[in-house]
C-alpha cells in the first residue's frame, strides 16, 4: 500500500564526510555486550535488512557501476594517451587542431544522459523511502538527546531509552525529533538517514526483514559523546514484541529486599528522582532516561556498556569518569549508599 504524502521537512544539515565513508563498511559489533536469543546481524549498506535498505542498495549499485566505468575509462584514456603520444627523439611541433564537434557532443551528451537517469532514479527512490503520512499514528517516537535516545510508544505507557524494540515483517512508522541539538538517525542496513532537528519532526518508514539485533550510531556531530551515541534496534516477532510491550507498560516491581528499600529512599531524597522517571514511584523526572525497567536492558550508557553490576556501580561512583561530558553529577555516595542504590536499580526489571 502506498502511503499518502504531505509536506516534509527534508534534512538540510550537511553530513560529515568521514562519518559517511566510515559507515560504508560494516560496523564492528560492540564488545562485552551480553548475547540474547536474538542474533547480531551484519550492519552495512551492502547488507540491507529492510525494504528501504533494499531500495537504496539497488540505487547504490547503479551509482557504483557508473562511477567504476567512468574511473576505468579515464584511467584507460590516460594510459593510452601517455603511451601513444609520448615524446620521441627528433619530434617536431605537432599539428594544432581547434574544435572537434563529435567529441564535444560526446563529452556533453553522455554526462547529460547519465545525470538525467540518476536524477530520475534518485527522485523515485526518495518517494519510496521517505514518505510522510496523513493522520497516521507513529509506531514509536524517538527523541534524540545529548547523548542518548528517548523512546516512547504512542497508545501505551511504555517509555524506555536507547534499546528500541520493533516488530519484524511489519511496516512501522518512526517519528524523529530532538530536544537539544541536531542528531541524525542512521541504521546503514535499514537504508535512509534522517536528521533529528529541534523544533521539527521528520518521519521514516521501516519494514525489517527478520528478527535480530541491529546497531548504528548518531551520524551528525552532536557534542563530546557523539561517537558513543549508539543506536540499538531489537527486531522481534509480532508475538514477542507484543509480550515486550505488555511487560514494559507495567509499573516498577515492588521492593522486597531491605537493602533495595534503602536504595529507593536514597534515590527519592536526592536529585535522582528529579531527573529520572520510575513509574509507580514519586520519581517523575524527564531530564535523564526512564529507569522503570532498567534491569531488563542488555546495555547502558547509550549501548556502549553491558548492563552489569560492575558497570552500573562504576557509573554511579563517578559518571564523568565513565562517560566524559555526561550531565549526571557526581554525588560522592559512600560505599554503603552505592551498594544500596545498585541493589535498588537491579530490582527494576
Amino acid at each position: 500500500m502506498v502511503p499518502e504524502v504531505v509536506k516534509h521537512n527534508w534534512p538540510e544539515s550537511p553530513k560529515c564526510l568521514l562519518s559517511t565513508f566510515a559507515f560504508l563498511f560494516k560496523l564492528k559489533y560492540m564488545q562485552n555486550i551480553s548475547q540474547s536469543d536474538l542474533k547480531h546481524t551484519e550492519n552495512s549498506i551492502f547488507s540491507p535488512k529492510s525494504q528501504g535498505g533494499w531500495t537504496l542498495y539497488h540505487l547504490d549499485i547503479y551509482f557504483i557501476i557508473a562511477a567504476s566505468f567512468i574511473m576505468l575509462l579515464v584511467i584507460g584514456l590516460l594510459i593510452y594517451v601517455a603511451i601513444k603520444y609520448r615524446a620521441k627523439p627528433n619530434d617536431t611541433e605537432p599539428k594544432q587542431r581547434n574544435g572537434n564537434r563529435k567529441m564535444e557532443i560526446f563529452m556533453v551528451g553522455i554526462p547529460f544522459i547519465m545525470i538525467s537517469f540518476f536524477f530520475f532514479l534518485t527522485v523515485k527512490t526518495m518517494k519510496q523511502t521517505e514518505p510522510v503520512v496523513i493522520n497516521r499514528k507513529p509506531t514509536v517516537v524517538i527523541n534524540g538527546r545529548q547523548w542518548w535516545w528517548q523512546v516512547s510508544y504512542p497508545g501505551t505507557k511504555v517509555v524506555t531509552a536507547n534499546e528500541i524494540h520493533l516488530p519484524a515483517n511489519r511496516k512501522v512508522l518512526l517519528k524523529l525529533t530532538s530536544s537539544d541539538v541536531i542528531h541524525d538517525w542512521w541504521m546503514p542496513s535499514f537504508g535512509p538517514k534522517m536528521d533529528m532537528i529541534p523544533g521539527s519532526v521528520n518521519y521514516l518508514w521501516l519494514n525489517i526483514d527478520k528478527p535480530g539485533i541491529y546497531e548504528g550510531t548518531c551520524s551528525e556531530f552532536c557534542g563530546q559523546q557523539h561517537a558513543k551515541m549508539r543506536i540499538r534496534v531489537i527486531a522481534q516477532t509480532e508475538e514477542n514484541y507484543q509480550k515486550w510491550l505488555t511487560e514494559s507498560a507495567k509499573e516498577a516491581t515492588q521492593i522486597t529486599d531491605p537493602i533495595a528499600f534503602v536504595g529507593a529512599s536514597i534515590f527519592q531524597r536526592t536529585s535522582c528522582a528529579g531527573c529520572h522517571q520510575i513509574r509507580g514511584t514519586d520519581a517523575k523526572g524527564d531530564v535523564g532516561p526512564d529507569l522503570t525497567h532498567l534491569a531488563s536492558r542488555k546495555t547502558i550508557l547509550s549501548g556502549t556498556k553491558a548492563n552489569t553490576k560492575e558497570n552500573l556501580y562504576a557509573f554511579i561512583s563517578n559518571p564523568n569518569a565513565v562517560k566524559p561530558g555526561v550531565n549526571m553529577p557526581n554525588f560522592h555516595f559512600n560505599k554503603q549508599e552505592k551498594a544500596a542504590l545498585l541493589a535498588y536499580l537491579n530490582t527494576l526489571k
